[in-house]
């Protein structure tokens, strides 16, 4: 039986990049987007690759709900939920049909996504799940001085940041392996889609984040960041959480005490 992964938001910047890798690994695979016209332009340059697309919005429960079926009925290899939109805005000049897309597209989908597929591949006793976040995810600790403003963003992948590493742990032994790969600003779609112009800002293509990622998985990394050279750095915010984790106490801290 030839490798199944499912990509999200497969018809533009990471996405199709990892579309077009696992296709050239021998995966068959199962595309996911909004744009039809997309997902079957990229099957038909692909006719070596058994290519299943789905037309679905994963802001939308429906769509959530279309592509959580095939994830839980097909007997998948990989599961990518690298779908996102970005609406970088303070969080009061949010419209809300804007914040509700957001997290429904970062939050919800990944999860639900993830949740119907860990079960058959828990029972295959093999899968990788990657969850594509990116370095804003650690962003949570910076001043007001740094811009744009996009604290529900943030949030987002944040969630897929603890959510990964959580479940990683929770999975060890079973044969699935988690991923969360975050990458900085990425030379793709993305930001134009909101009316950002970053031509001028030095960005990683899409295919050096692919490659992080599967030279992730083989290095054994459960948090992915692309463009840090220095792994340290990240074993040191990891290590102070859970310093901060272990060191609290059910006796109300000294500082928080009347004086």
């Amino acid at each position: 039986m030839n490798k199944l992964a499912l990509v999200t938001g497969a018809t533009s910047g990471i996405g199709k990049a990892f579309a077009e890798r696992l296709a050239a690994d021998g995966y068959d695979l199962v595309i996911a987007g909004r744009r039809k016209d997309r997902l079957d332009e990229f099957a038909a340059s692909h006719p070596e690759t058994k290519v299943q697309t789905v037309a679905a919005d994963l802001a939308t429960d429906s769509g959530v709900d279309a592509i959580a079926e095939v994830c839980a009925s097909q007997p998948l290899t990989m599961l990518v939920n690298n779908a996102g939109v970005s609406h970088y805005m303070p969080l009061a000049e949010l419209p809300a049909d804007k914040a509700r897309e957001l997290v429904h597209v970062k939050v919800v989908a990944p999860t639900m996504l993830t949740r119907a597929a860990v079960a058959g591949m828990q029972q295959r006793g093999e899968g990788t799940i990657i969850n594509v976040a990116g370095m804003i995810a650690f962003s949570g600790p910076a001043p007001s001085s740094v811009m744009p403003r996009r604290a529900v963003y943030a949030g987002t992948l944040a969630h897929l940041v603890a959510m990964s590493q959580t479940l990683s742990a929770e999975l060890e032994g079973t044969g699935v392996t988690v991923q969360v790969v975050c990458p900085g600003v990425v030379a793709t779609e993305f930001h134009e889609r909101q009316g950002l112009d970053m031509s001028v800002v030095p960005r990683m293509s899409a295919d050096d984040v692919v490659t992080a990622s599967l030279r992730g998985l083989e290095l054994g990394e459960v948090v992915v960041a692309p463009g840090v050279e220095d792994a340290g750095l990240l074993d040191a915010v990891f290590q102070a959480d859970l310093a901060a984790f272990a060191g609290q106490s059910p006796e109300l801290a000294t500082r928080y005490r009347a004086g």
